[in-house]
């Protein structure tokens, strides 16, 4: 019995090292580059601060965060999720520029449903102070363009040294 946990226990240590070596490799090559900070920062953003920040605040007192619309929060995840995933497309800095703009786009768009629901709404949905959760996107949208700078830098880097060639 102790042989067989010990054998199981030598095989996930190889599978942990393995995993690590791996992950290390990869970190090593990404964090190399300043624009995946930027969309780590933006990522937090859109997933994490969404859930700590109010929208805004109802006549009645009660703050509204981004869980409790549907639409809203959709958006919001879907944004860290774009930001996530450009993070490990480092390899691919095309893609990465585009999946950028994308996500930029979507940013505009959610900034847009806050402006559209604040003022053209304001009968239905009772909105009497506006909280540090609308201008979310607007942190994210600069964290964006900072990365999508740093990736369109880093490409034409990589196309002068192609033509030095």
């Amino acid at each position: 019995m102790y042989a067989i946990i010990q054998l199981y226990l030598e095989k996930l240590l190889f599978f942990l090292k393995t995993l690590f070596y791996f992950c290390d490799q990869i970190l090593e090559n990404m964090l190399q580059r300043i624009q995946t900070v930027y969309l780590l920062i933006a990522a937090i953003v859109s997933l994490g601060l969404i859930f700590v920040f109010a929208l805004w605040q109802s006549e009645e007192g009660s703050a509204v965060y981004a869980q409790d619309q549907l639409t809203i929060f959709i958006m919001f995840i879907a944004s860290g999720l774009l930001s996530l995933i450009s993070v490990f497309m480092f390899k691919n800095r095309k893609l990465q520029f585009v999946l950028g703009r994308i996500n930029i786009i979507l940013n505009f768009f959610l900034l847009g449903v806050f402006v559209y629901w604040s003022l053209s709404l304001p009968g239905e949905m009772n909105i009497s102070e506006k909280g540090i959760g609308m201008f979310l996107p607007i942190i994210s949208i600069v964290f964006l363009v900072l990365a999508n700078k740093a990736i369109k830098k880093d490409e034409d880097l990589v196309k002068s040294v192609d033509r030095l060639r």
